[in-house]
């Protein structure tokens, strides 16, 4: 697996060699650095720490800054952990970017989607909304939520009103179709979750075949 911490920049149009169009979103793909690696005999099991963004000194808590100054590193703005199967051919201060892909990889972005507050059922779930005429008092009402005699409460699980995003999910199986390595970025079809500017995890795709 390959991992690249980055940025969603946005949503444009690609056109192919074949004349089709469709829509991609484009991603700043690190460049990631190393700053830890670790050992089965140090820490029990095989991993790379890698380090995004670069942040001032007097912003960075300071167990970070204690460890980034022993690697004479710089303290970063965001640490992930790759887990890995076996030892790694990388070293501290290693750099990976955007140049780790290529094009027709298959990856899987994670991210924190938009936060929309407080949804209806409509919104959150995509329920049918009840007739307007006629007198009906249930127009966007979830309607009813259990029975009254047995079991004489709400069922665990529910779909009801509440609250709507803000959390981590994962879009599964994107094609990498162009790759600009000057500028870090990564273009891939489809649609990312997270708003401009939200942090991304960009990952070899776990599932599914490449495309050639």
């Amino acid at each position: 697996m390959t991992l690249i911490l980055g940025r969603k920049i946005g949503m444009t149009q690609y056109f192919a060699e074949d004349g089709t169009i469709f829509g991609c979103t484009v991603l700043e793909a690190g460049p990631c650095v190393v700053m830890q690696v670790r050992t089965p005999e140090r820490d029990g099991y095989h991993a790379l720490q890698w380090g995004f963004e670069d942040v001032k000194e007097s912003r960075a808590r300071k167990p970070q800054r204690v460890e980034a100054a022993k690697r004479n590193l710089a303290p970063k703005r965001v640490l992930r952990e790759e887990r890995l199967a076996a030892a790694s051919d990388k070293n501290v201060g290693d750099v990976r970017a955007a140049d780790a892909f290529e094009v027709g990889d298959l990856v899987d972005v994670a991210a924190t989607t938009k936060g929309r507050g407080f949804a209806g059922t409509i919104k959150r779930h995509g329920f049918q909304r009840g007739p307007k005429t006629h007198g009906s008092m249930n127009y966007r009402r979830p309607g009813s939520i259990g029975s009254s005699a047995y079991p004489a409460r709400v069922i665990k699980g529910k779909r009801m009103s509440g609250h709507y995003g803000a959390k981590r999910h994962t879009t599964k199986n994107l094609q990498v179709v162009r790759i600009d390595n000057e500028r870090g970025l990564l273009f891939v079809r489809g649609a990312v979750p997270g708003h401009r500017g939200s942090l991304v995890e960009i990952k070899t795709a776990r599932t599914g075949v490449k495309k050639g």
